[in-house]
């Protein structure tokens, strides 16, 4: 069957987030707290190690009383925040404010930085009438973020965890988006990063294609094979 349809994931997929450096820097300078650098890559780093940066690598190890709140944190905005602001409370910082200011931050345009070849692949399938969606597990808008980076026009639909009380590899979310393309799930692609996440489209008959989360400057051309699989 013709592919119709793509979904895409969104962190590590279509955008990539700040270092933990540039974001913790960000959320330093509106907080007016002066760090010098050594001392501010020691703290970004472990702040990373922690998983506390959203988008970024995964915490190396959840603490107890964090567990159950991680393994739910994309289906509300209430789990998602109490996740991220407890890893990032694990790292001692000068002020409690900070830690709610390093949340807020991440949610902000300027801490994402759209793949190089996003705009141009987003857009040629537009031009081929092939629908797309975005199909995220994430705690809050991120419309915004394509906005800014003038993505949006290229995005039909957008299903985030959050507001659908469901995370992936729970189908329901990849059916939804499905839904709101107007499509079966056989005319579908799912675009991601995570095997299992993105992964559980296969389970309703999408198609599923894989990419590298890497950083921006080290994966130029990583959403061009997408092309290739589309009608």
């Amino acid at each position: 069957m013709t592919v119709k349809g793509v979904l895409f994931d969104f962190s590590g997929t279509l955008f990539r987030v700040e270092s933990a450096v540039s974001w913790l820097t960000a959320a330093l300078e509106r907080t007016g707290i002066r760090m010098g650098e050594a001392e501010a890559a020691g703290v970004a780093r472990r702040l990373e190690e922690a998983g506390a940066l959203p988008g970024g690598p995964q915490p190396r190890s959840v603490p107890p009383h964090l567990t159950g709140v991680w393994a739910t944190r994309d289906r509300s905005a209430e789990e998602h925040r109490a996740a991220y602001t407890g890893l990032a409370r694990e790292v001692p910082l000068p002020r409690p404010d900070i830690y709610d200011v390093l949340y807020e931050r991440h949610q902000e345009p300027a801490a994402w930085r759209p793949y190089a070849d996003a705009a141009g692949v987003l857009g040629e399938l537009r031009q081929r009438g092939v629908r797309t969606a975005v199909v995220s597990n994430v705690g809050w808008d991120l419309r915004p973020v394509f906005r800014v980076h003038g993505l949006d026009a290229f995005v039909d639909a957008y299903v985030l965890s959050f507001e659908h009380g469901a995370q992936k590899p729970d189908p329901r979310l990849f059916l939804t988006a499905c839904e709101a393309l107007g499509l079966a799930p056989g005319e579908v692609l799912m675009v991601g990063d995570d095997r299992r996440a993105d992964g559980g489209a296969a389970a309703l008959g999408c198609a599923v294609h894989l990419v590298d989360h890497l950083p921006v400057e080290e994966r130029p051309a990583g959403l061009r094979p997408v092309l290739g699989l589309v009608g």
